[in-house]
């Protein structure tokens, strides 16, 4: 695919794919078009970076479909001075998009892999405000707490009070929460001191973070 392909594909991806699911902040809708994701993908998979799929990226882990993460980056709402936490740092891109709108950025992966690979990328890409950390943060991460923003980009069956105690108060958690093939997609925004509202904003259905907490379940 060309240069110009990828320009064509990635006008359709956002048209066709993004806006249709509900994406409509403009903010989110130009940082689509400025970072290349298909210089994060592996590059086997490079042709497909802008189809509506994920694709895989080793370790038996997944990038999320374009759609799903244009989503979350909406409903955060990531503003210039917000410290962000993300979970899961994968591919690096949406690392490269969270620290294109955030202060600063301190991403946890668990993969040492995936953390080489994501240095890389995201310095060729000139980004300087992310700090990534090897780590088991599915139970949370409280080293640079409070956050104004937490991204988590691996479900989790049931969501640990850690990631929402590490918020600032307006701070703002998404989480997708439930069991395969229900799950939802949480927003959670901390409005005082012992205080949140949850809002239920979309169903997916995305592979868990590696040692999620498992809730206590029936058997015979």
């Amino acid at each position: 695919m060309t240069e110009m392909n990828f320009e064509q594909a990635r006008f359709n991806m956002i048209e066709q794919q993004i806006r249709p699911w509900e994406v409509l902040n403009q903010r989110v809708l130009d940082l689509l078009s400025e970072v290349p994701r298909e210089d994060f993908v592996p590059p086997q998979y490079r042709n497909l970076a802008l189809v509506d799929t994920s694709l895989p990226i080793g370790h038996d882990q997944f990038m999320m479909s374009p759609k799903l993460e244009a989503r979350i980056l909406q409903c955060v709402d990531v503003k210039p001075t917000d410290t962000v936490l993300e979970i899961g740092t994968g591919s690096g891109y949406l690392t490269a998009l969270l620290a294109k709108l955030a202060r600063k950025v301190f991403s946890i992966e668990i993969i040492p892999e995936f953390i080489k690979t994501a240095q890389v990328k995201l310095a060729d890409h000139g980004f300087n405000n992310v700090s990534l950390e090897e780590g088991d943060a599915a139970k949370g991460w409280t080293l640079d707490a409070p956050y104004d923003v937490i991204v988590l980009t691996g479900s989790l069956p049931v969501l640990p009070d850690t990631f929402r105690d590490s918020l600032n108060i307006g701070g703002r958690l998404f989480a997708i929460v439930g069991d395969a093939p229900s799950m939802e997609g949480l927003l959670i925004t901390r409005v005082g001191e012992h205080e949140w509202t949850t809002e239920s904003v979309f169903e997916t259905d995305i592979a868990p973070l590696t040692n999620a907490t498992q809730p206590d379940r029936f058997e015979l």
